[in-house]
């Protein structure tokens, strides 16, 4: 039986015991395909609020939003003030709860480079300083990251932390990025990965799988071209509909029709059988856990997401 090198093993290999991913999600954070700068809108699957469950509540009072053009900040000591409520709060629980003892910070909702670079770097220095915490998880696009801030998080890891750039790639069709509104091409993905990965700053790419108007074939050719291009961790997840947006429109027109559940699993076998052994696998499913979801009806539970492709997964000799 082969074992995949889950998240969790990484960990526990590399630190000696459990760790804990905290996601954080900051006020005045968005994505230059929300913001006007390159699109409008976002993706047209995106609602933060269903991707990242702990996005909370944050008050509307201020309406400046990060981006590199921006001068100052008059929201950052509210930002490092949620940032230390989030983490204490999330560290704590699974302390008490699970016994977990050591804490990556997460910055997980909109693109967490898109800011000033003393925003960014205020930050950060902010989530290293917590106690028990060993590194950060970054979640970005491949066009939001400056030389000077892979500068910043490569002299992190000469200090012994451990940095992950998140990359939400998706696909690497560049039809789909069109469709989906990521107002990016591909071109350059595979520069940003080696820059990033030369800092010593580990690479994990996102990857989609049920995108209008893909094929499985287009799927798994996305997966290959990030092997290839070099990567330190993976994400795949299902794409569903949830309320509110773009794509729940189409969804209603009759013009998406989401991935079933096998397709997916047959996918994720393909996929776990071309995945090197020293890749991490982070996530192999997703879903929304609430009646935001319209569609497929299978992501609203993720333990019987998992129990289904475990299952798939065992019978050609792998263990997740």
């Amino acid at each position: 039986m082969r074992v995949v090198l889950s998240v969790g093993r990484y960990f526990k290999k590399r630190f000696g015991g459990r760790v804990r991913k905290i996601p954080i999600s900051l006020q005045g954070f968005t994505c230059p395909n929300i913001d006007g700068s390159l699109a409008k809108g976002g993706c047209i699957y995106c609602d933060n609020e269903s991707f990242s469950p702990s996005l909370i509540k944050l008050d509307k009072i201020s309406q400046v939003k990060m981006n590199f053009s921006l001068t100052t900040n008059p929201l950052l000591e509210k930002q490092l003030h949620q940032l230390e409520e989030q983490f204490y709060w999330h560290s704590e629980f699974h302390q008490r709860k699970f016994g977990v003892g050591k804490y990556m910070v997460y910055f997980q909702s909109y693109t967490n480079t898109y800011a000033p670079f003393d925003t960014l770097k205020a930050l950060y220095d902010k989530a290293l300083s917590f106690p028990n915490v060993v590194g950060l998880s970054i979640g970005t696009r491949i066009d939001c990251v400056e030389d000077r801030l892979l500068e910043l998080l490569g002299e992190y890891v000469k200090n012994g932390k451990e940095i992950w750039l998140e990359y939400g790639i998706q696909s690497v069709y560049d039809k789909t990025l069109e469709l989906t509104n990521r107002a990016h091409s591909i071109a350059g993905a595979k520069e940003m990965f080696e820059k990033t990965r030369a800092k010593g700053v580990k690479v994990c790419a996102h990857l989609i799988y049920g995108l209008p108007e893909e094929s499985p074939e287009m799927m798994l050719h996305s997966l290959d071209c990030v092997l290839e291009w070099g990567i330190n961790g993976i994400k795949i997840h299902p794409l569903y509909v949830v309320n509110g947006t773009r794509l729940a429109k189409l969804y209603k027109e009759g013009k998406y029709e989401p991935i079933t559940m096998e397709c997916f699993s047959d996918l994720i076998v393909e996929s776990l059988q071309r995945i090197p052994a020293d890749v991490v696998v982070q996530r192999i499913s997703a879903g929304a856990h609430d009646d935001t979801l319209l569609a497929p009806k299978w992501c609203f539970d993720k333990n019987i997401q998992m129990r289904y492709l475990r299952d798939k997964l065992k019978a050609v000799g792998i263990e997740y």
